[in-house]
């Protein structure tokens, strides 16, 4: 395979298999991580011993011998290990980071390749990629192409639903669902500054602050991300055919976004589960319509723990790689 930026990365001979680190590997994005490059033989993964994982001399002596460190950290560990590469000049690998620190910083690159026709482009040349929240890869695709086709305004009062499974609330989250101490449905984040509202509304180019009402179920992966719309507050009152029309466009003949067929079984019945994409990284939006009301539900479907986490980063690190999408 070819691959691209050869002055600039460690890659310096066409045949050789590049070298990726996953920084933070044991934890729930890490092991995903993890799980799927070993299903893949053109990547060698190096580690570094549990009782260096610390040590910022060893730490950086490591990231000397790779192209790519994947960092699966908190977010103030994730700067402290971007200022250690940023130390390290020449010698420093690209860096994909899976945290939220660096989201919406002006010198990242916000890894979501389906957000426009360039940004898998942005990806490949890109020397600092944020990885996206599992949240708003599903808002984001759904509003980005109705806004930038001026079918949704840019301070349209948007509000955004959503229901996860709890892998992806972190350690305790995962041990009192495990347990049997956490309840069996919740919602969370009501006190309006979720980290994840940032991202969506600078990538769905919304100059409104959205409302996000986050919440968690009793099952371990698989997630739905839904926005009502009121189909006559918006430009031109469109059907609910055009906005699947104008989201088919964005997405046609992407490998992993799908927007599913108006006749499809789930809009026929009216349900929705969130666990069918588990262990892919495919992500599936719906247009949900009634003509007759007025009124629109779009929604996104993923397993937040692939396209929305593990799976995107594994994407991501190919593209700056310069490898071919798997």
């Amino acid at each position: 395979m070819t691959l691209i930026d050869t002055k600039q990365s460690h890659i310096s001979d066409a045949t050789k298999t590049p070298s990726v680190f996953v920084d933070g590997a044991a934890g729930t994005t890490g092991l995903g991580i993890n799980e799927r490059l070993a299903r893949q033989n053109d990547v060698v993964v190096k580690s570094i011993a549990d009782d260096k994982r610390k040590d910022a001399g060893a730490k950086r002596a490591l990231m000397e011998e790779v192209d790519l460190v994947i960092l699966c950290l908190p977010d103030e560990a994730a700067k402290q290990t971007v200022a250690l590469i940023d130390s390290m000049g020449n010698a420093a690998p690209k860096v994909l980071d899976a945290s939220t620190a660096f989201r919406v910083a002006a010198d990242w690159t916000y890894g979501f390749p389906e957000l426009a026709p360039d940004q898998a482009d942005k990806i490949r040349a890109a020397r600092k990629v944020s990885n996206p929240g599992c949240y708003p890869t599903g808002g984001i695709a759904l509003l980005r192409p109705l806004v930038d086709a001026g079918m949704v305004p840019a301070d349209y009062p948007i509000t955004i639903n959503a229901v996860s499974g709890y892998s992806g609330g972190g350690k305790s989250m995962i041990e009192s669902f495990e347990n049997g101490t956490a309840p069996a449905f919740e919602l969370y984040g009501l006190g309006f500054e979720h980290k994840h509202l940032p991202e969506t509304q600078l990538y769905a180019h919304l100059t409104r602050r959205p409302i996000f009402v986050p919440s968690v179920g009793d099952y371990r992966q698989g997630m739905l991300v839904s926005i009502p719309l009121h189909l006559d507050t918006l430009p031109g009152k469109p059907a609910g055919a055009d906005l699947h029309a104008a989201l088919s466009k964005r997405y046609a003949g992407s490998k992993y976004v799908s927007v599913m067929p108006i006749d499809d079984a789930a809009i026929k019945t009216g349900k929705l589960e969130p666990e069918a994409l588990n262990e892919t990284n495919q992500l599936e939006l719906y247009v949900f319509a009634s003509d007759k009301h007025g009124q629109a539900v779009l929604v996104a479907r993923l397993d937040n723990l692939g396209k929305g986490a593990s799976g995107a980063a594994v994407q991501n690190m190919r593209l700056m790689l310069g490898f071919a999408e798997v």
